[in-house]
């Protein structure tokens, strides 16, 4: 069984003494096409591996991998290990250990909960180069979401061919939803939230409060079960989905909020079913609709965002909840690490180097910042 090992006073050493990162750039406000980013490294280091996990032939339990960060959101490994953040403001930076380079991408609309969200490269990226953004725009006095599709050449960290490949997702200051990611049969899975409008939730003919899938040029497969972009629906406002080893889609959603917060849910995913939102939550039942593998409960707040398979579990970040969240799927049992540790956790990635990989999101008004927020932490996993 594997063990998460964390020391808050490792983490703390480690912020100060192993990566001196630069103060946190601000985003240029005004609104302007993609540009080559300005190279604010101060100095090359030789030939050394990206982010290395070891330090004297000992492999460091938690490591703060850059810190400074303005309200990010989702990541992405480059083929090179390098990471891709999108900022909600409107950025896309790229961290390598010597060097932060930011290019602002022109019409986001970061308002509320909105902003620069989901990215995804590709599956052939190391051939086409083709990275995909989901962004919150300002739309006839209200708000829309869209993904766009650009050529990204990482030598010179310069966007080009920008392609609007779905559009009019509405949008709205809350429950934009905005995970994006290609799954085992090579399609654009596009998590959307129901816009503060709950009844558009089980309209199959809207975008809100659904699961997209479409193909890499915005084309619908055949095999969707609606005949438009719509794969799942009955959806509030999910924020993570992540595919386990038998390439079973699951799907972190957030549950109702204010007073009555809880009942945040875990989903299965199945091609054309309903999830029940507004109509039924946590364990109620009605014919047609799919229950939660499991859920919060009606005292107990996750607010799940990002999720990822990792060793036979789910792992999610919680955002209230200031947790991050292991479900164990063939124990069918949740495990709980880092509790209030980090605070409110956006997104968790799995890296090839074994490790997982969390961000922090203490900057967006509703956090607690502490010295260097918000942060990417690697986790190591010891057996």
């Amino acid at each position: 069984m594997n063990k998460l090992y964390i020391s808050a006073a490792v983490v703390s050493i480690l912020a100060i003494g192993l990566y001196s990162y630069l103060s946190k750039e601000k985003s240029d406000p005004a609104d302007r096409d993609v540009f080559p980013p300005e190279d604010i490294s101060q100095e090359e280091t030789a030939e050394e591996s990206v982010f290395p996990a070891e330090r004297d032939g000992e492999r460091a339990p938690a490591e703060i991998i850059a810190q400074d960060l303005d309200i990010p959101w989702e990541m992405v490994f480059l083929p090179d290990k390098s990471l891709l953040i999108t900022e909600r403001p409107g950025n896309l930076v790229r961290i390598r250990p010597d060097s932060r380079e930011k290019i602002l991408i022109s019409g986001v609309a970061h308002r509320g909960e909105g902003g620069l969200l989901g990215m995804a490269l590709d599956p052939d990226f190391e051939n086409n180069k083709y990275l995909y953004l989901y962004m919150t725009t300002a739309q006839g006095g209200g708000f829309s979401n869209r993904v766009e599709r650009y050529v990204f050449d990482p030598g010179n960290n310069f966007l080009s061919e920008r392609t609007e490949i779905i559009a009019d997702i509405p949008g709205a200051i809350y429950h934009d939803g905005g995970r994006i990611a290609f799954g085992p049969d090579g399609f654009l899975y596009i998590s959307t939230g129901d816009a503060g409008r709950e009844n558009l939730a089980q309209d199959t003919k809207s975008l809100a409060g659904k699961i997209l899938r479409i193909m890499k040029d915005g084309s619908i497969p055949g095999d969707n079960p609606f005949g438009n972009a719509v794969y799942s629906y009955g959806h509030r406002n999910v924020q993570g989905i992540s595919w386990d080893g038998e390439g079973r889609l699951w799907a972190t959603e957030h549950g109702r909020s204010g007073v009555l917060s809880g009942y945040d849910e875990l989903n299965l995913i199945e091609k054309g079913a309903n999830y029940g939102w507004p109509v039924i939550q946590g364990d109620e039942t009605r014919e047609g609709m799919e229950n939660p593998v499991i859920h919060s409960g009606s005292s107990t707040t996750w607010a799940p965002s990002g999720s990822a398979y990792f060793g036979g579990s789910i792992f999610f970040a919680g955002l209230r909840g200031e947790t991050l969240y292991e479900y164990k799927i063939d124990e069918n049992r949740l495990e709980e690490h880092f509790s209030k540790e980090f605070g409110r956790l956006r997104a968790v990635s799995a890296g090839a180097d074994g490790s997982l990989y969390i961000l922090t999101n203490n900057t967006d008004g509703r956090g607690d910042p502490k010295s260097g927020d918000d942060k990417i932490i690697r986790i190591n996993i010891i057996p």
